[in-house]
């Protein structure tokens, strides 16, 4: 499903590069459930979004379900992501203008999913998160814990094929952690892919792989 081959990014400032991640080369099939792990500063981030289409490699190859995603427009690769993919942000990157609700429904909206369809959708996962009586605040007036489940909520409304989720449970407490993982679980048992960053051994071990980086290479 997922093919990476000599994956490197670096910044680059006159003649000097900034290496992030050095010749990255994996494969991650479809159904499994992934978690990469790492120090602070090993590429682990920059990894997880170039994966998820947010950013792009300086040189390498990126095939998604055998697209090369290192030949598309921005055009092309916005639309695979809007499809195809379901991002949990490790600083939540809600739309501040928009509701709870609003937040949520928005991947729906890009999928031209029908009006009734979208209401019955977002009704069911407010439910399922606990966030009913949040529904119509704003970003700004919740906690950080509350806004990191509106965003895991909207990453896997739209029933993407991959979940990519940066530490999806640094901002929540142990309970609401452990109902998360459960949660990527239950979706990784129906057929999602999930690749997940994380610091936490007990998090790593809800997948079936542990990649791990040190200092941008894979080890």
């Amino acid at each position: 499903m997922i093919s990476l081959r000599n994956i490197t990014k670096y910044y680059s400032a006159g003649s000097l590069k900034t290496f992030v991640l050095r010749n990255i080369t994996m494969d991650i099939n479809e159904g499994e459930f992934v978690s990469i792990m790492g120090p602070s500063g090993s590429g682990k981030s920059t990894l997880l979004h170039i994966l998820g289409m947010l950013d792009e490699a300086s040189e390498g190859e990126y095939f998604f379900m055998e697209k090369p995603v290192h030949e598309l427009s921005e055009k092309q690769r916005s639309e695979l992501h809007k499809t195809s993919i379901g991002f949990v942000f490790q600083s939540y990157h809600l739309i501040d203008e928009l509701t709870v609700y609003e937040n949520i429904e928005t991947p729906l909206l890009y999928q031209n999913v029908k009006k009734d369809e979208r209401k019955s959708m977002v009704a069911d996962i407010l439910d399922r998160f606990n966030i009913v009586a949040k529904k119509d605040l704003f970003p700004h007036q919740l906690s950080g814990g509350q806004q990191q489940l509106v965003g895991i909520a909207r990453a896997v409304i739209a029933r993407p094929k991959v979940i990519f989720a940066d530490e999806p449970t640094g901002n929540l407490n142990s309970a609401q952690g452990r109902e998360i993982m459960e949660l990527f679980t239950q979706l990784n048992k129906q057929g999602t892919t999930i690749v997940q960053v994380t610091h936490s051994e007990a998090n790593a071990q809800y997948g079936n792989r542990v990649v791990n980086l040190l200092d941008g290479w894979l080890k």
